[in-house]
């Protein structure tokens, strides 16, 4: 399956805050936040965090990014790719089951 056309949904023990442009996850692990693996993310990777809800692909996601940033269609897909593939294996996000 292409990435584009797959959906994500976050993981449901976490704990988010957003502060100025940032945002700042901490997972919880056994009922406890996980200090040593706090995310904070950037205003581009807050706005990815936002449009990940398992309504929204990641086609739509791109080019929300697009409309948004001054960012080409390639770049966009390439760093948002990136990001989504390290959510997923830092356990914050899971793809949506079809």
């Amino acid at each position: 399956m292409n990435i584009l056309e797959k959906y994500y949904t976050k993981d449901t023990d976490l704990v988010t805050r957003c502060v100025a442009d940032e945002t700042i996850i901490v997972p919880v692990r056994n009922n406890v936040g996980d200090l040593d693996s706090i995310y904070t993310l950037n205003e581009v990777a807050t706005t990815i965090w936002q449009l990940i809800d398992g309504r929204k692909s990641v086609s739509q996601i791109v080019e929300t990014l697009c409309n948004t940033y001054e960012v080409t269609p390639e770049e966009a897909i390439k760093d948002t790719a990136d990001f989504l593939n390290s959510l997923e294996k830092g356990g914050l996000i899971h793809r949506r089951k079809e």
